[in-house]
């Protein structure tokens, strides 16, 4: 095995049984490093987001395994599995899923509560968050008094506030506006950098893709294509993956 975070083996993802089976992952091999902030693009039905769900646990596989640090989640018990999200895990939806009847600030304290922590610690790693994500001034407004691109961020500060080793998003811009999701992927930078947090972010759109450290494409299931940013700009890298999704029959029509 390999000395990386997280590593894919040859993974696959049924849904339904015997002839009317459908393979919406097939033996499926990738690596993610520490602090890395990978991408994975495709068309809908791709298999993109079923392979988001299978790295979170939301999901099973059907077949192959995926190692964190050297433990085969696909063994685990449902016991295990839970402490594991607890321990490693936060997650960005497109729906916000905050409790429109608790503030900001206790949205993100909640998230804290089935942790054994002081009571000042619990304060101080919520305004924390709250100050490095840019929503400090709107802690104590409730969630429909608020932007769509604060909320989003108040989700990202509850998904950070435990600090998990891995943040999965799925769509994470996909209700926001074009400059609400540009500070929510500059928001994602800075916490990938000052936090060192490895990121997994499924998107349909070449801009939020391009903020990432590399890409991986889908098709039908299977990885075909990947890109890597390395010291190239923002705008090139764009325009590269651009050019993937052009060749793939990707959403061009929803790129920002």
């Amino acid at each position: 095995m390999e000395n990386h975070y997280i590593q894919v083996c040859d993974v696959e993802k049924y849904y339904g049984n015997g002839a009317a089976a459908a393979k919406a992952v097939d033996r499926v091999s990738f690596h993610v490093d520490k602090g890395e902030f990978v991408g994975v693009m495709g068309a809908s039905g791709s298999g993109k987001t079923t392979l988001l769900n299978m790295l979170s646990t939301i999901d099973s596989v059907t077949a192959g395994h995926i190692y964190y640090e050297n433990v085969d989640i696909t063994e685990l018990s449902e016991n295990k599995l839970s402490e594991f999200r607890k321990e490693n895990l936060g997650f960005v939806f497109q729906e916000y899923n905050l409790l429109d009847t608790l503030t900001i600030q206790e949205n993100i304290l909640l998230a804290l509560s089935l942790h054994r922590l002081g009571k000042q610690e619990i304060l101080d790693r919520c305004q924390e968050m709250l100050t490095l994500l840019g929503i400090a001034d709107i802690g104590d407004k409730f969630p429909y008094q608020v932007s769509g691109g604060q909320k989003q961020r108040c989700a990202c500060a509850r998904a950070l506030v435990n600090r998990p080793k891995l943040l999965l998003a799925d769509e994470p811009t996909g209700a926001l506006d074009s400059r609400s999701a540009q500070t929510l992927l500059e928001t994602f930078t800075d916490i990938n950098r000052k936090l060192t947090a490895t990121i997994f972010m499924v998107t349909h759109d070449a801009f939020s893709a391009s903020y990432c450290d590399r890409i991986l494409f889908l098709k039908d299931g299977q990885i075909f294509h990947e890109l890597r940013r390395g010291p190239k700009t923002r705008r090139t890298f764009l325009n590269e993956i651009l050019d993937v999704l052009s060749l793939t029959g990707g959403e061009l029509s929803d790129v920002s």
